[in-house]
C-alpha cells in the first residue's frame, strides 16, 4: 500500500472498531491526517474523555497515554509504540520527590505534566506550558517546589517574581539543544522573521525570543500574525506542520538537531497495527495510582479557571 491508501484502511477500521485516535503535535503529518484529534498532551486528554469511542489510541509518549488513562478510567487505552518514552518524564521518580519534600515542607509541589502518573501522585498541582503561570499565579502558596524541568521553571519564574521558586536540575533533552548561538546564525540568516520558541528552552534562547510559548501557542502564533517569517524553537515537525497549514508564510527551523526521537519511533504502520487489533501497548494503571494521580490534575483544572 501507499500512503494514502494505508491512511484510507486506518480511516476505515478505526470507524469500525470504535477507536479514537489522537495524535500529539510532534507526530508526522501522515499520521495527523488519520486522527480525530491534534494537540498537546493534556489538550488530548480532554478531548479523550469527551469522546464516544470506547478504545483511545495515543500517537505520543508513554505519560501522555497515562494522562488519558487517569481521565477515562473505563477506556481501553492504547500507546501506538511502546518504546516512546518521554526522557524528561524518568528523570526524578515518586522516592526522589517525597525526600526532597520533606527538605521543603513549606512549598507546593508543582509537577509540569511530563511526569509519570506514579510521581503525580505526590504532587499538589499538573501544570502545562501554556497554564504553568497561570495556575501558579493562582495558587495560595507562596513557595514553589517547579518540577522536573528546569528552564520551563526559570521562565516561569521570571514571569511570576512574587513568588519564591526551587528548581531541580532537569528538562527536555530535545529543547535543551537549542543554543544561543544558532538563535544568532538564524536571525543572519532570517533578519525579518519573528523568532518563536518553548519555554522547555534554555534561558539564553528565551530571553532573545520575540515570542515563548507552548507548541499550540507557537502555531496559533504564527497563523494569526500578520508577518511572513518565522523562526521556529521547537521540534522540528512543527515547521512542516505550519508549512502546510500556511503555505503563504515561510517558516524555518531554529535548529536541525531539535528532533524528539522518541516521537519520531511512532509510524503510520505502527497506527495501522494498532487499529487492526495486532499492535500498540494497552496502558494498566491501578486504582490507587489514577486516583492519586488525578488529584493533581483536578487541582490543575481548579487553579487554572480561578
Amino acid at each position: 500500500m501507499n500512503t494514502r491508501e494505508l491512511q484510507e484502511e486506518i480511516i476505515r477500521l478505526k470507524k469500525e472498531n470504535d477507536i479514537c485516535i489522537l495524535a500529539h503535535a510532534y507526530q508526522s503529518h501522515d499520521i495527523w491526517e488519520v486522527a480525530d484529534y491534534v494537540g498537546d498532551s493534556y489538550g488530548l486528554s480532554l478531548q479523550a474523555e469527551k469522546a464516544p469511542q470506547k478504545t483511545v489510541l495515543m500517537c505520543g509518549v508513554r505519560f501522555m497515554a497515562e494522562t488519558v488513562k487517569i481521565l477515562s478510567p473505563e477506556k481501553k487505552v492504547l500507546l501506538a509504540n511502546s518504546l516512546a518514552e518521554c526522557p524528561m518524564a524518568d528523570q526524578m521518580d515518586k522516592e526522589m520527590i517525597e525526600a526532597v519534600k520533606q527538605q521543603y515542607p513549606d512549598y507546593a509541589v508543582v509537577a509540569y505534566i511530563n511526569t509519570t502518573s506514579e510521581l503525580k501522585t505526590v504532587c499538589d498541582v499538573c501544570v502545562t506550558s501554556s497554564s504553568a503561570v497561570r495556575i501558579i499565579k493562582n495558587l495560595p502558596q507562596k513557595n514553589i517546589l517547579f518540577i522536573p524541568d528546569c528552564n520551563l521553571g526559570d521562565w516561569v519564574a521570571k514571569q511570576v517574581p512574587e513568588k519564591n521558586f526551587k528548581l531541580l536540575q532537569g528538562g527536555c533533552p530535545t529543547h535543551v539543544r537549542i543554543t544561543l548561538k544558532e538563535v544568532n546564525a538564524a536571525r543572519g540568516l532570517h533578519p525579518s522573521a519573528k523568532l518563536l520558541v518553548h519555554p522547555e528552552c534554555q534561558p539564553s534562547v528565551t530571553q532573545n525570543a520575540d515570542f515563548v510559548g507552548s507548541t499550540t501557542e507557537i502555531m496559533a502564533y504564527a497563523k494569526k500574525s500578520p508577518e511572513k517569517e518565522f523562526i521556529i524553537g521547537t521540534e522540528n515537525s512543527i515547521v512542516q506542520h505550519l508549512q502546510f497549514d500556511c503555505p503563504d508564510k515561510f517558516f524555518y527551523p531554529l535548529s536541525k538537531d531539535c528532533v524528539c526521537h522518541n516521537m519520531k519511533v511512532t509510524t503510520l504502520g505502527d497506527v495501522y497495527g494498532c487499529v487492526k487489533g495486532v499492535g500498540g501497548e494497552e496502558i494498566v494503571l491501578s486504582g490507587e495510582t489514577s486516583v492519586k494521580a488525578k488529584k493533581c490534575l483536578d487541582s490543575m483544572i481548579v487553579y487554572g479557571q480561578a
